[in-house]
């Protein structure tokens, strides 16, 4: 028997490609990937190059929770609860652009799949706020998987080992998988290489029929 996450999953992935593709008022692409992946670097060249970003809401969060004395806030019950908030705020703040391409650092996928890693519950909403994105059209159903580059630089807000970078990154991309997304890969490369991969698939994207 499915669990009722499962279900969740299921019904969002039915949704997605009549929800996706019909569009909304402009292109929001998520980039998406495990710590470490260089995909901040990416997306701050891409906001150099003139295009909109929205910003993580996770790393934030830790930084504002350690600054307030909890060393591991991610290990707090509420903690994804607090993710999935700030997310909320930013995608609000990003829905008075009007055009051009918009790059989302992660979304509410990433937080379900950070939940599933840390083997925590989710919040209870947390599906259902998936579901709502998918039915507002808040993203393009193409997203960017930003693939690990054979190291990992260790923060005060990223404390995991290459290896467990690795276990996270599958957690992210089945995750992402069953909430219907198609992904496109960005391997390691040096990041004008990236960067230009990631522009190229969007023009490639946008002239669809």
């Amino acid at each position: 028997m499915r669990s009722p996450l499962c279900v969740g999953l299921v019904r969002i992935a039915r949704l997605s490609h009549a929800c996706f593709v019909m569009g909304g008022t402009m292109p929001a692409y998520i980039l998406t990937g495990a710590p470490g992946s260089g995909k901040t670097a990416i997306l701050r060249q891409l906001e150099i190059d003139g295009h909109t970003v929205v910003e993580e809401a996770a790393t934030d969060v830790i930084a504002l929770q350690q600054a307030l004395g909890r060393t591991e806030p991610w290990r707090e019950s509420g903690f994804a609860g607090r993710v999935l908030d700030l997310q909320r705020k930013r995608q609000l703040a990003a829905e008075t652009v009007t055009r051009g391409v918009v790059f989302v650092d992660r979304s509410p996928v990433c937080t379900l799949a950070l939940c599933r890693y840390l083997d925590v519950t989710a919040p209870p909403d947390l599906v259902v706020e998936i579901e709502r994105m998918v039915a507002e059209r808040w993203y393009e159903s193409t997203a960017f998987f930003v693939r690990q580059q054979g190291f990992i630089q260790a923060t005060a807000a990223r404390r995991i080992s290459f290896e467990d970078s690795l276990a996270f990154e599958k957690v992210h991309e089945v995750t992402y998988r069953e909430a219907g997304f198609d992904l496109i890969d960005v391997p390691a490369a040096p990041l004008p290489v990236r960067v230009a991969a990631v522009q190229q698939a969007v023009d490639r994207l946008g002239r669809r029929p």
